[in-house]
């Protein structure tokens, strides 16, 4: 599917120096998308075309730049698809600007996207670019890319997202008030947090990576008992106490994926809600997922995304959970 909008052509002969451009970009079904008119996706979709909708589909992803995934082309004067964006860029570089042409060459260095969220993604990051290089080369099949994929969001309507590891002293309550933790890494492992300090830096990492990739890792059958587990706990305590922001969230994902290891790792992240005109910045190597709501998302060009969690895409949760910093921020303030 394709979505109509605008670029301005500054470079080209002088009659094209200030004219306006029409874009087809792409749009995503994927199915954590909200459906039909509900989403803003398919309402500027709509908006921008005259063709037949189907409003019975979900309206996920719109991208506007270069990238192979989902590309841009120049409107022709019949309303068709021109060239592609990156062709048009290719033979008018300067309507890139000297300064992008010196660092980046000619091509868009960014891709911009709109995200209509009405289910949560999967627990994921995105390689550095040593990293990016690396994997590609590897399984160019599953990461397409060599490049980084630095990225931010900005609030369209309320959005909330899991962001990075809460601090050590959240993460010691969670070890307290979780069991279901413990049984899936072992009291062993999960006591360590309580012996070691924020000021040991690496020691702090070490320890947080072992809990994490041991809970990861856990085979399925035990997950499937521990998550079934942890949701009739919550049931149950939800009778004679209110349950937290976390503790209900937890419930919800497991009602999107159930017997996903991601459920009960949600309790590891920050749990982050934007008010509209509120952004949030996501860096190479970091966990996030996003939630609900909508977004207007701007990062470098690539799609390379390691997942390990809430999603029936591949997996690859070794990579994952040995590239990540395990940095240990509070991003709810």
């Amino acid at each position: 599917m394709e979505i109509a909008t605008v670029v301005k052509a500054n470079g080209g002969c002088e009659a094209d120096r200030r004219r306006l451009r029409r874009l087809r970009c792409s749009v995503k079904d994927y199915d954590w998308g909200k459906i039909g008119s509900d989403s803003l996706v398919y309402r500027v979709y709509a908006a921008n075309s005259d063709d037949q909708i189907d409003s019975t589909r979900p309206y996920a992803e719109l991208w506007m730049g270069t990238h192979e995934s989902g590309p841009s082309y120049l409107e022709d004067a019949d309303g068709s698809n021109g060239v592609t964006l990156r062709s048009w860029i290719a033979e008018n570089p300067k309507s890139l600007g000297n300064r992008v042409l010196e660092k980046w060459g000619c091509d868009l260095p960014f891709l911009f996207k709109v995200l209509s969220v009405a289910r949560a993604l999967s627990i994921q990051a995105h390689p550095d670019k040593k990293l990016a290089k690396k994997m590609h080369k590897a399984h160019p099949n599953l990461y397409r890319d060599d490049n980084h994929k630095p990225e931010m969001a900005l609030a369209y309507t309320q959005f909330e997202a899991l962001c990075g590891f809460i601090p050590l002293q959240e993460l010691k309550s969670v070890i307290r008030a979780i069991p279901e933790i413990e049984e899936l890494v072992g009291s062993e492992e999960a006591n360590q947090v309580f012996c070691i300090s924020e000021h040991d830096e690496e020691k702090l990492k070490s320890v947080v990576r072992t809990i994490f990739t041991l809970l990861m890792s856990a085979d399925p059958d035990t997950t499937k008992k521990i998550v079934f587990k942890l949701k009739r706990r919550l049931h149950m305590e939800s009778q004679e106490r209110q349950l937290t922001d976390k503790e209900r969230l937890v419930l919800k994902l497991e009602k999107q994926y159930p017997n996903d290891i991601g459920v009960i790792s949600t309790f590891f992240f920050n749990y982050v809600k934007l008010n509209p005109g509120e952004a949030l910045y996501l860096g190479a190597n970091e966990p996030h997922a996003y939630l609900f709501g909508e977004c207007i998302e701007v990062m470098a060009t690539s799609d390379n995304v390691v997942r390990a969690g809430l999603t029936s895409k591949p997996l690859d949760i070794q990579s994952l959970c040995s590239m990540l910093t395990y940095k240990l921020v509070n991003h709810t303030t």
